[in-house]
């Protein structure tokens, strides 16, 4: 018996507004849809110790991280009344300002794609398997800390 199929999150490097524009555009044809809310998360050109980031290094123990998600996305189901949700995230080598997360929530009405939207970014960064290496302009690295 093989493991169970989850719904794949990852993308290769940075998530393009391409991506991001498209992803929305699909939803004009679901009228039952009266708010979307999204979050971008983008890659800052933080300032550590006089050292600049310049990118970040997603990687992920994806297998799990897929699952975990599967896990918090039927649970937000069943706490929200959406419609959809959707969530993509970056591996890889993503530079600063590019974006490398968009989660994006649609429901009946915008309280709950927000409240949706909100605590699954919340979730993702305190319960996925997902970690970044700073990337600073003298090639020098740490793992980043998420706050």
């Amino acid at each position: 018996m093989s493991a169970p199929k989850f719904k794949n999150i990852f993308i290769q490097g940075p998530i393009t507004p391409a991506f991001i524009s498209e992803s929305i555009e699909k939803h004009q044809d679901k009228l039952n849809i009266g708010g979307h809310s999204i979050f971008l998360g983008q890659v800052r050109a933080d300032d550590i110790n006089s050292k600049n980031v310049m990118a970040i290094e997603y990687t992920a123990y994806e297998e799990m991280a897929l699952e975990k998600m599967h896990e918090i996305r039927e649970a937000l189901f069943m706490k929200y009344p959406l419609v959809c949700l959707h969530v993509h995230h970056s591996l890889g080598i993503v530079k600063t300002g590019e974006i490398c997360l968009f989660v994006f929530t649609s429901a009946a009405h915008r309280e709950s794609a927000i409240s949706a939207c909100s605590e699954m970014v919340e979730r993702i960064k305190s319960e996925l398997p997902v970690w970044g290496k700073e990337i600073f302009n003298n090639d020098s690295y740490q793992w980043k800390i998420n706050k």
